[in-house]
């Protein structure tokens, strides 16, 4: 046998597997320095492209796994692709919202009615509230998250501060509602039942959001607020464009009927995007005209296509306003569907050519000590979500490579999977190159950078996993349910 076949084995050896994440990272470093945290999303689909290319050559040239990088890619496309059509209706939901006064509306009602020194805890309750009912985080910030960031902008809080209320709370709700996909799939991928599931998400989720709430509290009062210089002129700006009615709350009713009927994510986001766009013709006819520049059907149909497809702004009077009445319809969502993508195919890349398997089993091969176990998984979780760039191929991918080892350790499967969530479904929106970190920066409209380090749910969650893990609470199964399992 040649040494050419010598070298050409089945899966690349390790040092092999961490080039291309070598690389990926390097290049991220080189953005943020060159051109600051800000760029990171307008390159990261290049820079995630290229990693993927390069994984793809290195492992064509290295291993035997040609037949399988296209399964590979497949099976990322599976998982990420579902996440399209939400992106692009989460952009014309933002921007008929926008335009029909939803969002003008809640932020003049929460102006007059919300504290300013409470402001952040009341809105990482309320979004945590919201999301434990619908299910969805990404729901929940796209509608009434970028309301309560428009009034915290004007209340005068740091956009940081107010974005990681609304994160934290959203994926608290998410994280512990039974309604939502991530918690659904973490629980049947490892092989526990649902309320099982989440009664132990409690153990680490409470303790994560009542330090985050007490934060929030005590930085709301601590802060020197400007509301009182700009409450009144945005509320008199907001009052001479829009139609402030309550009956524009309909469209959000809509919204949440079809939440309850369990009609499904994207069908909800269309429903509400389309009584969104009624909504403007309705209740707004002023801006509806003006957008329009005509009368008849073809203006129209012009303008609302616009609308959805493009963005639009208003002039209110008000340098303040003027950019948080600024939609982008779905052409805003664009770098997001193109970063998406990317992501798809290096975690794609990463699969079909075993480097992603032969890094994980480097890691677990060495594990004998429950805590290490749940370091590994923690530190896994976050190298999955930066590798695959979905938070759903991750939880699958962690599970299957986890789940046996638990076993065999005689630990819970419950601390499989409520480890798996608090390292990768809260984590997620915390990595610049995920769908959901740059779904979220997107659709409020600030840096993941800028929002990463006020985030406190989300950064709290694993680190309070792995203090359980060192006190080994409630992480071992009875010998009887070993026993069980193990046959």
């Amino acid at each position: 046998m040649s040494i050419l076949n010598i070298k050409r084995t089945i899966s690349p050896s390790f040092p092999v597997s961490i080039v291309p994440i070598a690389l990926l990272l390097v290049a991220l470093v080189a953005v943020i320095v060159i051109d600051g945290a800000d760029a990171v999303q307008n390159y990261s689909y290049y820079i995630l492209s290229a990693a993927a290319a390069i994984c793809i050559l290195i492992g064509l040239a290295t291993t035997r796994r040609k037949k399988c990088i296209i399964p590979g890619l497949l099976k990322s496309a599976r998982q990420i692709l579902p996440a399209v059509p939400i992106l692009i209706f989460i952009g014309t939901l933002s921007a008929t919202w926008m335009l029909s006064g939803v969002v003008p509306t809640l932020i003049d009602y929460g102006l007059e009615l919300l504290n300013p020194d409470s402001f952040l805890l009341v809105a990482c309750l309320t979004c945590a509230a919201i999301s434990v009912v619908t299910g969805s985080s990404w729901t929940t910030i796209a509608t009434i998250g970028v309301a309560l960031l428009g009034v915290g902008t004007v209340m005068g809080y740091n956009a940081g501060w107010i974005a990681g209320a609304i994160i934290s709370g959203a994926y608290f709700g998410d994280k512990v509602s039974p309604l939502s996909d991530t918690t659904v799939l973490a629980a049947s991928t490892c092989g526990v039942p649902l309320l099982t599931h989440i009664r132990y998400l409690m153990l680490t989720s409470i303790p994560a959001l009542a330090i985050a709430l007490a934060v929030y509290t005590a930085v709301g009062y601590s802060s020197d607020l400007t509301a009182s210089s700009h409450a009144d002129e945005i509320i008199q700006a907001i009052s001479s464009t829009f139609n402030i009615t309550p009956w524009v709350l309909v469209i959000p009713a809509i919204t949440i009927a079809m939440i309850c009927l369990r009609a499904g994510t994207t069908l909800t986001l269309a429903a509400g995007s389309a009584a969104g766009l009624v909504g403007i013709w309705i209740f707004q006819p002023q801006i509806a005209s003006e957008l329009a520049g005509g009368d008849g059907i073809i203006p129209a149909v012009t303008s609302s296509l616009k609308i959805l497809l493009t963005s639009t702004s208003l002039s209110t009077g008000s340098e303040i306003l003027d950019p948080l009445v600024e939609t982008g319809g779905v052409e805003g969502m664009l770098p997001t569907i193109y970063l998406v993508l990317s992501a798809m195919l290096f975690g794609g890349a990463m699969i079909g050519t075993g480097m992603l398997g032969t890094i994980t089993h480097a890691i677990t091969s060495r594990l004998r000590r429950a805590h290490c176990l749940i370091g590994a998984t923690v530190g896994s979780g976050l190298f999955l979500n930066s590798c695959t760039g979905d938070q759903y191929l991750s939880i699958i991918i962690g599970a299957n490579v986890y789940r046996n080892t638990y076993r065999r350790r005689g630990m819970k499967p419950q601390a499989l999977s409520r480890t798996l969530e608090d390292s990768i479904s809260v984590t997620s929106v915390l990595i610049p190159w995920n769908s959901c970190g740059v779904t979220q920066s997107t659709v409020l409209g600030v840096s993941t950078f800028v929002y990463m380090p006020f985030c406190l749910f989300n950064i709290l969650s694993p680190i309070i996993t792995m203090v359980m893990a060192w006190s080994g609470w409630r992480l071992h199964a009875k010998p009887a349910q070993t026993t069980m399992s193990a046959a």
